[in-house]
């Protein structure tokens, strides 16, 4: 016998929460999580939509700590938040990671001089809207951590997530052979 999908248990406008609890779906919680859920959804599409291996082998990790990261927002419980983090490694050392991809993709391109219009090929301007899911992902985090205490790793890692996002999505144009437009 299988798990249907459904339970009918949202019917009312609330959730349940990792190691129990409900609230209301609009809580400032779960639209934290729902915007990493959304945030990893956003990068499998940049995935598909266009086959790009050194980019893409940066983003697979990214996305398994993007389930680690919604997880740990999902949970009341602060030694499973832990505990979650840990399960993803998501830590000083994967926060340099990402700084070291983002070193990496800056060297492939021309110094920036002012701003870029999102856009370019499918594959960059997809990237271009995850980098933006991010920012507002980010957004709701730093809110809720006004709110709950949340490892600050959290922040520091979807700061990071964004940064390597509008650079990856330049190496995407440039390496599709797309020149940036500018603003």
């Amino acid at each position: 016998m299988s798990l249907r999908i459904y339970t009918r248990t949202g019917d009312q406008g609330t959730t349940g929460l990792f190691g129990g609890g409900r609230v209301d779906k609009h809580h400032p919680r779960v639209e934290a999580y729902g915007d990493v859920d959304e945030l990893n959804a956003a990068l499998g599409m940049a995935r598909a939509v266009e086959s790009m291996p050194r980019v893409d082998e940066v983003l697979v990790p990214v996305q398994r700590d993007l389930f680690a990261i919604g997880a740990l927002l999902a949970t009341p419980d602060r030694e499973k938040m832990r505990q979650h983090l840990e399960k993803a490694r998501v830590d000083d050392e994967r926060i340099a990671q990402l700084e070291h991809a983002i070193d990496d993709g800056d060297a492939e391109l021309e110094p920036l001089r002012s701003f870029i219009v999102p856009g370019g090929t499918p594959k960059a301007a997809a990237l271009h809207v995850a980098r933006t899911v991010c920012r507002r992902a980010e957004r709701r985090v730093v809110a809720l951590a006004r709110e709950i205490e949340l490892p600050t790793l959290v922040v520091q890692y979807l700061n990071r997530l964004s940064d390597l996002l509008f650079v990856l999505a330049r190496v995407a144009n440039r390496r599709g052979g797309v020149g940036e437009v500018t603003w």
